[in-house]
Parts: C-alpha cells; structure tokens; sequence
C-alpha cells in the first residue's frame, strides 16, 4: 500500500526508525476510516516530521509514550505546521485503537469512579448509558472537592459543601437536569456511606429542584410544518439522502434519535418490509411494517449516498473520519436544513417531530395504547401527556360557565 501512495519514495518512509513498520496498517486503516487518496498522502507525508520529533524526545516505539504525551507532539496551531498537525492526531487515534501506546497513570479520582462502576454494574444493573452519565457526575464533583490533592476530603464533605457544587450546576443546568444530577449524586453519596467514608445519611440532606408533574407541555409542530421541513430537504446530494432517511423514520414511526441512528443493516428486512428497531430504552425490540416510502429513502440512501465501508451501522458520517453517527446528529440535521431553507419553527430539537407524529395519530383516532406502544412508553401516563395538546376534544368535555360568573364578565 506505500507503494501505491508513494511510488518513488516508499523506502525512504519505510525505513522511519519508529513509525516505518507501521505505515502500511496505518494506510489500510485510513481507507477504512473513508480518507481520500490526498488526504493519505498528506498524513504519510507528515509521519517523516513526526518521527523525527518522537526521536528528540527520547522514544523508541509506540509503547513508550501516551495518547496525551503524542498528541503534544503536534503544533500548538495546526497552521504552523498542517502535516505534522494532522498525522500526529491520525497516529493518535491509529494507535490508540490499536492499543499500543502506553496507558496513562491512573488517578485517585479515576480508581474510585471505577469502583463507583462496577457497583452501578454488577448491584444496581445499571445500563451502559446510565453509568456513563453517573461517572461523569461523579468525576465532576470529585474534581469541584479536590479529591485528587487531598484524598480524606471526603471525610470531612457536609450539606454546605454539596451545596456549593449544585449552585455551580445550575449555572448551565435547567430544573429538570439539576433532577439527574441530585438523583447521581445521591446515590455516589449512599456509595460512600456504604464503604465507611462518609458518614450515612448525608445523602438525604441534599434537596433537589422542584419540578412539577406537567408544567410543560409537549412540543409539538403542525402536521403541515412537518412535511415542509421533510420536504425541504435536498437529495441530490449524499447528506441530503441521509438526513431525508433519518427524518422520515422520525416522522413515519416517532422513533427517538438514539433508535435513529442505532439502526443496523440487518435490521431492513427486505423481504418481509419489516423494520427491527432496538430500544434500549425499555430493552425490547420493535418490529415495525417498513413503509413504500420509508424503504425507497432507505435504499436511496444505502445506494447513492451512504459509504462503502465495513460498518453494520446505516447512517454514516458523511465528511472524514467517517463513522456511525451520534443521537445529537440528528438534531443538527434538522437545524441545518431549517437554516438552509430559512424556515421558522419554533422548535428546532428532533424530539419535536416525535411529540408531532403522536399528536397526529390522537387526532386520527388512535387509541392511546397503539400510540404508546408505537412510541415506547412504558406507562400509559407517558402517554396521556399529548391530551393536554387535544384542543378540540378538551372543549367538548369543557363544564358551561356558571351563571354568576357569566353575569360578573358582563360587567
């Protein structure tokens, strides 16, 4: 593969003392990862800079040095040097997959987030999404209390302490978000006071925000604002394929992001024209009837517009490195193409179009039942919400104004 990337001067790259022997897994994992001819050649071009400034410093092969410690290795300003700048973070990520480079020292605060894991695992049987959310609180509030300088801070943590963390919180928290970090630091605390710590009992003396049981409606757009958002979207491009698929799952189906773009291959069953969704959220599959035109998009898409790479995931990053989509792609999706389009809706999250197709189907008469099972509520109370939004039906169960009250509007 060097020799197809540089014909006349693949020696010279070859014999690098420390990344020489690696270039030709290093070339093959590029093109995996979607890089164009001319973007390999610039990351090869930049291993000779590189070696060079791993050699100054002392190393001899991969495993001599970090993540962090290589990607230091690279200009403060990726102008000051482009080659050097994007083979040093290439290399970075190769290795990293790799698993050769050195692992960094762990810390007091990572060992004890670790712990933190494997109870959330192994005794509370938490999901993966869940403890993740949980260690980054932990982490956070571990660094706000200098755990790492001064271990037996714990010790001495009181109500005024965790108070001073919350009021940092909710400096870029909502009320409903402040909810999920009381909630995680609660039971980091119960943790605590499980391993002789803390003292028991602290844990009740942190307060949560109120928020109240339907204080917000649902988002929701008209059905007409749906259609021209999805209809707006140009698919003569490969993006534009791939949002138009994305979208329309959301508004067929009401799926969330997550399930969006979790979506594997194997989930099409084509000739069944079923469509197999994971829902982690409720760890049940959902085999749903794949739609003439949700499938058209999706073979539209799988031919002209995603990449030929060995991924099992549907939607692709579109611009390299190209790789299975995050849940918040989709909501950037539709901002651009409201942008693009410069059409003015008031609510620009994904999760908008999905309270729209349940607010469609009530007002065509499905039953609640139908329309939680569909969206994967776990209670009808989850449901019941979008009754709020039923306008026409709250009218005709509306009591008559009493008599007294009618005369006291007259006046």
């Amino acid at each position: 593969m060097l020799t197809e990337v540089y014909p006349r001067y693949h020696a010279r790259y070859r014999s690098l003392p420390i990344l020489g022997q690696h270039l030709e897994g290093f070339i093959r994992w590029l093109r995996i990862e979607g890089y164009s001819p001319l973007s390999i050649r610039i990351r090869v071009r930049g291993a000779m800079r590189l070696d060079a400034v791993l050699r100054q410093r002392g190393v001899r092969e991969p495993g001599d040095i970090t993540a962090a410690e290589l990607l230091a290795c690279a200009p403060a300003h990726a102008r000051d040097d482009v080659y050097l700048s994007v083979s040093t973070h290439a290399f970075t990520r190769y290795f990293d997959e790799l698993g050769v480079l050195a692992a960094p020292p762990v810390t007091l605060a990572e060992t004890l987030v670790a712990a933190y894991q494997r109870h959330l695992e192994r005794v509370r049987g938490l999901s993966a999404g869940t403890v993740k959310n949980h260690s980054a609180s932990v982490a956070e509030f571990l660094a706000f209390v200098g755990y790492e300088d001064r271990p037996d801070c714990l010790a001495e943590l009181d109500h005024r302490g965790i108070a001073r963390f919350l009021q940092r919180l909710a400096e870029r928290h909502s009320r409903a978000s402040l909810q999920h970090d009381v909630a995680r630091l609660r039971s980091f605390l119960r943790f605590l006071a499980a391993r002789e710590v803390i003292e028991p009992g602290l844990d009740a003396q942190v307060d949560t925000a109120r928020v109240y049981r339907g204080e917000r409606l649902p988002r929701a757009l008209p059905w007409q604002s749906v259609r021209a958002l999805v209809r707006c979207i140009d698919r003569s491009t490969a993006m534009g394929r791939r949002d138009y698929a994305m979208l329309l799952l959301v508004t067929t189906y009401g799926l969330r992001s997550g399930e969006v773009v979790g979506l594997r291959l194997e989930d099409i069953q084509w000739r069944t024209n079923r469509l197999r969704v994971r829902r982690p959220k409720v760890n049940a599959p959902l085999v749903l009837p794949l739609t003439s035109e949700v499938g058209a998009a999706l073979l539209d898409y799988l031919q002209d517009g995603r990449p030929n790479l060995p991924y099992r995931e549907i939607f692709l990053r579109v611009r390299t490195p190209v790789a299975p989509l995050k849940r918040t792609a989709l909501t950037q999706a539709l901002r651009g193409w409201l942008r693009r389009n410069d059409l003015r809706i008031p609510f620009t999250g994904a999760h908008c179009l999905r309270h729209s197709v349940a607010m469609r189907l009530l007002r065509q008469g499905t039953s609640l039942k139908a329309i939680g099972d569909l969206l994967g509520h776990r209670s009808a109370e989850s449901t019941c919400v979008y009754l709020r939004l039923h306008i026409e039906d709250l009218r005709a169960v509306a009591l008559p104004l009493p008599a007294e009250a009618r005369q006291e509007v007259r006046r």
